[in-house]
């Protein structure tokens, strides 16, 4: 085969595997952010931790939040909850990060595939 063909293959292969690491690192994270509470599921993103920081810096001990299925949920003892989903947060992201770091200097579909371990 001639190099420069081959070379294109190989780098079209490179492509291909780096988006879809990219993909299945995003689904992670938007796994890893799920909070469940009292049978309800909250995503865990910046707009709920800004809503409940809000709530908390009001003296609020309880409040009733709309769970990801559209249900109400009142949540109780709201300092505990609040630190739970910036937890949840923080190590999400924080793993996400470093798995893009590895990813993204990975030179090789072998090291891409393998780049967890």
């Amino acid at each position: 085969m001639d190099e420069r063909l081959e070379k294109a293959l190989d780098f079209s292969n490179y492509m291909l595997t780096l988006n879809n690491q990219k993909r299945l690192l995003a689904q992670k994270y938007q796994e890893e952010l799920i909070h469940f509470y009292d049978g309800s599921q909250f995503t865990v993103t910046r707009e709920l931790i800004t809503f409940v920081s809000a709530m908390v810096s009001v003296n609020q001990d309880e409040v009733v939040i709309t769970d990801d299925n559209n249900i109400p949920c009142q949540v109780e003892e709201l300092e505990n909850f609040y630190s739970e989903i910036i937890n949840k947060y923080t190590t999400a992201s924080n793993d996400y990060y470093s798995s893009y770091l590895k990813l993204k200097t990975s030179r090789s579909v072998e090291k891409l595939v393998n780049h967890e371990q």
